[in-house]
């Protein structure tokens, strides 16, 4: 399960709406299996992220391409501070999750970037992780 989770970065996060029922948002993510942590980028202000400032649990399921094996990691959540200086703790995170810039300009313009968008990183610590499928076994 942590192999597919690792493997396909594309899944659905479940957060927990207002009145109790799960929302779920499509999400590109970052697996670290040595941490159990997922992490997601993100804009302040999105529903995932205010739903997860105010009811941390939360779930990421991911399949494989066939869809026939699934993992779910479960967790409590949290949210980084947003980006407010180029290349800070939370633009050097953002970075991390992406592949490496050939040129320092496209690096600095990226940290640019993640301060005016006012992005965030949005943290799953996973307790829990199952799954199923032909592939699992």
């Amino acid at each position: 399960m942590s192999r597919l989770l690792g493997t396909h970065n594309l899944g659905a996060l479940a957060s927990v709406n207002r009145d109790g029922h799960p929302h779920l948002s499509t999400v590109a993510h970052a697996w670290d299996p040595a941490e159990r942590l997922v992490r997601v980028g993100s804009t302040l202000g999105r529903a995932k992220v205010r739903r997860l400032a105010r009811n941390p649990r939360a779930a990421l399921h991911v399949s494989s391409p066939d869809h026939m094996s699934f993992a779910v990691a479960e967790g409590v959540g949290e949210v980084s501070p947003v980006s407010s200086v180029p290349g800070d703790e939370t633009g050097r995170e953002l970075l991390a999750m992406q592949a490496p810039f050939a040129d320092p300009e496209d690096q600095a313009a990226f940290f640019g970037t993640m301060v005016e968008d006012r992005r965030v990183v949005t943290k799953l610590r996973v307790d829990r992780l199952h799954g199923g499928g032909l592939e699992l076994g």
